[in-house]
């Protein structure tokens, strides 16, 4: 299966930016229903590489930057930022690698190849720079008016986990087009410090731009662009919306908040494996 659009400019990146090219051999996910295409690419983190609507793409599609600036991609078995990449479990303190010094950021399945199990389905090992086993797997089913993503983090041994996602939307579909308006309403925000880590202290949400967690949603976050709404929803908690860039917006459905192993670990254990679901929905205006 080809993927989508080679490595040309496309409409809606900023300049600089170009699609991603599928290699030869690489495998994608090429999944469709009604005007929607969803494209997955498993040897890129798992990641969502293309999300088009009426041949309308929504996503930053490439970045010669590295892999963390679009797409939308996996979070595991931490979302967000740890600080200083250290933090205890069973007595033990643990040091991770520092991918954004001086901070560890977004876990370690983002980076990797994915295996394919099956049309719809990808899986991959927590591998060594994180101190437990287990996996991770996530499957897609596309509709004519939206799309599912579940992922599943399996332990082999008891561990502090947080798993989501990180859509990376582009702020026109056109080149002139007008800019996308994102609708928030969110009862509270997490307060962060210096080195932009949450203190645990929870505060009414200031206006933006945002770099920060929230949670206490009172409606699913909206997107819209001229002609197009998509409406975002998640069985997870906590969301981290990022509206600085200039060409993207980043609304991220995540299990916990960033630096949830130090304030706040939820302990994943052989036989019980955390589960969340990621939904769009879409719909021409």
């Amino acid at each position: 299966m080809t993927g989508p659009g080679g490595d040309r400019q496309q409409p809606g990146e900023p300049e600089g930016y170009a699609r991603t090219p599928v290699a030869p051999g690489e495998a994608v996910l090429d999944l469709r229903a009604g005007e929607a295409r969803v494209v997955v690419r498993p040897e890129h983190g798992g990641r969502l590489g293309s999300v088009a609507i009426g041949g309308r793409e929504v996503l930053v599609t490439g970045d010669p930057l590295g892999p963390v600036l679009w797409g939308a991609y996996p979070m595991a078995p931490w979302a967000g930022r740890i600080r200083h990449g250290r933090f205890a479990f069973a007595g033990e303190t643990r040091q991770l690698p520092l991918a954004a010094p001086p901070h560890a950021l977004h876990g370690v399945v983002l980076d990797r190849p994915w295996r394919v199990d099956a049309p719809d389905a990808i899986s991959v090992d927590l591998d060594r720079r994180w101190p437990f086993r287990g996996r991770v797997a996530q499957r897609f089913a596309v509709r004519e008016d939206g799309l599912d993503v579940t992922m599943t983090l399996e332990a082999d041994e008891p561990q502090p986990a947080v798993i989501g996602w990180h859509p990376w939307f582009r702020r026109a579909l056109e080149p002139g087009g007008g800019p996308v308006s994102l609708r928030l309403d969110a009862a509270e925000m997490l307060v962060r410090d210096a080195e932009g880590i949450p203190t645990g202290e929870r505060t009414p949400p200031s206006d933006g731009p945002w770099d920060d967690c929230f949670t206490g949603l009172r409606a699913d976050p909206v997107l819209e662009w001229p002609g197009l709404r998509l409406t975002l929803s998640s069985s997870c908690a906590w969301w981290v919306v990022y509206t600085r860039p200039a060409h993207a917006v980043c609304v991220e459905p995540q299990s916990g908040p960033p630096d949830a192993a130090n304030l706040c670990p939820e302990v994943v254990t052989p036989g019980t494996p955390l589960t969340h679901t990621m939904r769009w929905r879409w719909e021409r205006t």
